[in-house]
């Protein structure tokens, strides 16, 4: 009796476990996929200051669809001392942008797609009091391996620009035509460490007028299964500003994402 219970269980133990194999490659994606990101610095001695940077990702994939919205936000206080000697925490560094893009795959292979990117910006110490963006083309996934990817697009947009008033001049909106490129580029080095490279480039139509040039790069490292640990460079630049803002601004951050 106990060897035909021995060997019926061997015969079943495969199909079983066909059974589980079968069961985990069925498994779909979910649809929605989100991260929060979050930095923190807090200084004390000599000079006392306070560094705030936070952000949130959500991603949907369904079908031929791809929809992504980015959040990201910065602060920063320093500690100034008046003529009277009292000390107080004077904000130096307070912004904020949103972008959205939506993809539709075309095509076969699935790897041409047609876009639509939005965006929206303001930052309190640039020369812009808000800037705000909208394009809409074609993309293409032009390598993708397992440990690295690809994908550039490009189409016509339009920028919406408010100028920051001064001493000198008031506040200024202006409209300008734009041809919007953008690339990014990952690679993984192995299961926990991951390198990103994204370039945008807003360029204005009109000779003279405002064009925006953003990138960023970073290396992610992988602490447990949902919390990672992230470096980055991002630079801004814009070709026209007035005389007392500065054309490029970099920000280097390093801070905690987690996956949910």
């Amino acid at each position: 009796m106990n060897r035909k219970l021995a060997l019926t269980t061997l015969c079943i133990l495969p199909l079983a476990s066909y059974a589980v194999t079968a069961e985990e490659a069925t498994k779909e994606k979910p649809e929605f996929t989100a991260s929060a990101e979050l930095g923190f610095l807090y200084k004390t001695g000599n000079t006392k200051s306070a560094d705030l940077k936070a952000g949130f990702n959500l991603k949907h994939e369904k079908d031929k669809w791809r929809s992504v919205v980015a959040f990201n936000i910065l602060a920063k206080k320093l500690e100034t001392e008046d003529d009277a000697g009292d000390k107080n925490f004077e904000t130096t560094d307070n912004k904020w942008d949103i972008l959205t893009q939506t993809n539709y795959t075309i095509g076969e292979a699935g790897k041409n797609y047609l876009y639509g990117n939005l965006a929206y910006e303001q930052d309190k110490f640039s020369g812009f009091e808000s800037q705000s963006s909208f394009s809409a083309g074609w993309g293409r996934h032009w390598y993708e391996t397992e440990t690295s990817s690809f994908f550039a697009d490009i189409g016509p947009g339009i920028k919406y620009d408010v100028t920051r008033a001064t001493n000198a001049d008031p506040s200024t909106s202006n409209t300008n035509f734009i041809i919007q490129a953008q690339a990014l580029y990952t690679h993984k080095f192995n299961d926990f460490v991951e390198f990103k490279q994204y370039f945008v480039a807003k360029q204005a139509v009109e000779s003279g007028e405002n064009s925006v040039y953003k990138s960023e790069t970073s290396v992610t490292a992988q602490l447990i299964d949902a919390l990672q640990l992230k470096f980055a460079l991002r630079i801004d630049h814009d070709t026209e500003v007035e005389p007392e803002f500065e054309n490029t601004n970099t920000e280097t951050s390093m801070t905690l994402i987690y996956n949910f």
